[in-house]
């Protein structure tokens, strides 16, 4: 799946008191304090406005500054967040929405029937404002996890716990999961990856720049193992343990960019075929220890990273993975436990690795973990208020616009032969969309929802999605399926099943406002849309045929000029320094960047057919013409403030570039954007035309 802009959602587990993550106890309690009151939205809301422009910038010399330097002056970072840019503003007026679905669900009197969406998110959210509850359990809810840990006698015991915690949502050793097989996209494959690391990427563990936060993620480690009973000698001796086998891990992982190649990390086997290849994994017990159908075999996406686990878990000592899997059960459960493993784990995750000051409210980490474990229950509340019909029916004409204009590109780029040309109309006669929300939501009933158990709730809402999954092995993909709530400020293009979504949330000023022009709305979401569109047909998506499956029908000669052209902008995004001695790492972020490429390219050339058809709106609004409002949109919704941590994690591990750099990147290669400022060789915003990338 490729996301327009990476989602932030909390992603960790608890259990329950006394019991396994397949038994969890039932604990009642009333609920704590009501949450406080949330934070107004910022005046006006965050729609586009020439007030957030610094036109005393240049626009030739720094195009990010000229169309949004008063409001990077005017908006730092609240000190809950680690970034702040027009995603986050428009999400934290979701949040506000979301705050008064959730006290309404809790609010004296209100007593929605248990197993309806109501009746669901309520008893989540209670669960999670509990804090007397939290308070009086600790980590004792983890009792039952470290007495199985210290039980561990076998390797194989070690998988078969591992599944186990895998399918309550706890990260161990490696990833697994289920995903339409990519070379077969009508039927779910059961998948392995690499995996099992306590910091965001290998490089945090191999780069000599990265070596104070290592430093800080032992200290990390050693204080919550303190918290968790074990002496200061102890936690000391385990936690060198832990980094170092993650460091192990760390080395057999492939880097980041290299796995943007689907091809390259695409390898089935039997489950014999892997079993004999990795005779120390378990992948047997493994298999069956999570109960997945049978299917014709299992993919596993970086076999040397495989090896190297292999080889560990024969050598290392069982000790060393018992103080693993200590570790890894705490860092999942923190953020559900009480204050003090909560905030241990903000003071180095949030503040340690991203700069973040401080936590968010309590009802919005509260709300954040409602949308991430049950998020469709809390997505059709939110729609019901929130997602008018008449909001779909205009988005549903501005995607037939811009298909329109990419069918019309698809039949007049000079560098694609009729042979590709043909198969890539082919693939575009298949291409769908999804917008606003699923036509059915998901049923989360069978799931036991109580409102005195946030950690139980947590991980048995984990587990109802691990065994929903596991269980479509081997059969035909759900074509209906969303891979985001419906309240996410985010978009994607799937390429297994070539079509692009979006939800309700991001259908909202300043993406989509229907009280602004065209050109406006075509810088932003026009642009949304045409990015997602042209995902299909970039470095990676361009690999998947009509059917969403990894099939290469481009002739070699295309395939040549395309990456030729892909070069270009490799090239382009390496130059950006986002700080001192740290750039865009080209490579790692080139199919969002040729996908922000392509939706200038598309976007603008429909909002020129739409100025065609009524040349009354070609005038000028606030002394801008259309050409200029257009670019100046487009430049605002990725106007952003960050922190430094946050934006040298950015630069390591997304495939997204900062917002700043999408902001000018695709500007810089369409001769329009020079035509409509008037800017001129010589000028810093200046490429040369022999190093534009010109694609769509």
């Amino acid at each position: 799946m490729k996301n327009l802009m990476l989602s932030l959602l909390l992603a960790a587990a608890g259990i329950a008191l006394g019991q396994g993550c397949a038994n969890n106890a039932a604990h009642r309690a009333t609920t704590g304090p009501a949450a406080p009151p949330a934070p107004a939205p910022p005046p006006g809301g965050p729609r586009f406005s020439v007030k957030y422009m610094d036109t005393s910038v240049d626009p030739g010399a720094d195009f990010f500054r000229y169309a949004c330097g008063a409001w990077l002056a005017a908006n730092p970072v609240p000190a809950d967040k680690s970034r702040w840019g027009a995603f986050e503003e428009l999400q934290e007026r979701n949040w506000q929405l979301i705050h008064d679905i959730l006290l309404s669900t809790v609010a004296e009197g209100a007593k929605p029937p248990p197993r309806t969406p109501a009746g669901e998110v309520g008893a989540f959210f209670a669960s999670a404002m509990n804090t007397n509850r939290l308070e009086e359990l600790g980590l004792t809810p983890l009792r039952v996890d470290f007495a199985r840990i210290a039980a561990l006698k076998s390797t194989n015991d070690v998988i078969r716990l591992a599944a186990d915690f895998q399918d309550c949502g706890i990260p161990a050793l490696f990833d697994s999961g289920v995903s339409p097989d990519a070379r077969n996209s009508g039927i779910y494959a059961f998948e392995l990856s690499q995996g099992g690391l306590g910091l965001p990427d290998r490089d945090y563990y191999l780069a000599d720049a990265f070596s104070a936060k290592r430093a800080a993620y032992q200290a990390h480690i050693v204080k919550m193992l303190l918290l968790a009973g074990e002496t200061a000698a102890e936690a000391g001796k385990d936690a060198a343990t832990v980094l170092e086998l993650e460091t192990a891990l760390a080395k057999a992982c492939k880097a980041r960019a290299d796995l943007r190649d689907p091809v390259a990390n695409y390898h089935k086997f039997t489950v014999a075929g892997a079993a004999a290849k990795y005779p120390h994994l378990g992948l047997e017990t493994f298999l069956e220890a999570e109960d997945v159908a049978p299917y014709s075999g299992i993919i596993i996406h970086q076999p040397d990273f495989f090896a190297a686990l292999d080889t560990l878990l024969n050598e290392r000592p069982m000790d060393d993975w018992k103080a693993y899997l200590r570790w890894h059960v705490l860092r999942a459960s923190a953020p559900w436990l009480n204050a003090a493993a909560e905030s241990e784990s903000f003071a180095f995750y949030g503040t340690v690795l991203s700069g973040q000051p401080e936590q968010e409210p309590r009802w919005q980490r509260a709300a954040r973990a409602i949308d991430s474990h049950i998020g469709e229950a809390l997505g059709q509340l939110y729609v019901e208020k929130n997602f008018p019909p008449e909001a779909r029916a205009r988005m549903e004409d501005l995607v037939q616009n811009l298909k329109a204009v990419f069918q019309d590109h698809l039949q007049k780029v000079p560098w694609m032969s009729a042979v590709t040309r043909a198969k890539a109309q082919e693939k575009f006669d298949r291409f769908t969309q999804k917008i606003g929300c699923p036509a059915k939501f998901r049923d989360y009933s069978s799931i036991q929802l109580l409102p005195g158990d946030f950690i139980g709730n947590v991980r048995r809402s984990a587990q109802f999605e691990s065994r929903r999954q596991l269980a479509r092995v081997g059969k035909p993909v759900d074509k209906t399926e969303w891979e985001m709530t419906p309240q996410t400020v985010n978009a994607y293009f799937n390429p297994e099943q070539n079509e692009i979504v979006f939800p309700a949330g991001i259908l909202q000023p300043p993406f989509f406002d229907p009280a602004m022009d065209d050109a406006v709305n075509y810088g932003a979401i026009g642009v949304v849309i045409g990015h997602e569109m042209t995902h299909g047909y970039d470095d990676e998506g361009r690999k998947y045929d009509r059917d969403g499956n990894l099939n290469d029908w481009w002739t070699d000669a295309d395939a040549a000029a395309f990456e030729a052209r892909a070069q270009l902008v490799v090239d382009e995004y390496n130059g950006f320094e986002a700080l001192p001695g740290a750039r865009v790492n080209g490579r790692l972020t080139l199919g969002e960047n040729l996908a922000d490429l392509g939706g200038v390219t598309l976007a603008y050339d429909a909002l020129q057919r739409a100025l065609a058809k009524s040349p009354s709106r070609r005038g000028k609004i606030d002394g801008f013409a259309p050409e200029q409002r257009f670019f100046i949109s487009f430049a605002q919704i990725w106007r952003t403030n960050w922190r430094e941590d946050a934006l040298r994690q950015r630069l390591t591990t997304d495939v997204h570039s900062p917002g700043q750099f999408r902001a000018i990147g695709p500007e810089e290669n369409f001769q329009p954007f020079y035509d409509a400022f008037g800017i001129q060789e010589g000028a810093p915003m200046w490429r040369a035309p022999a190093l534009r990338a010109v694609i769509w």
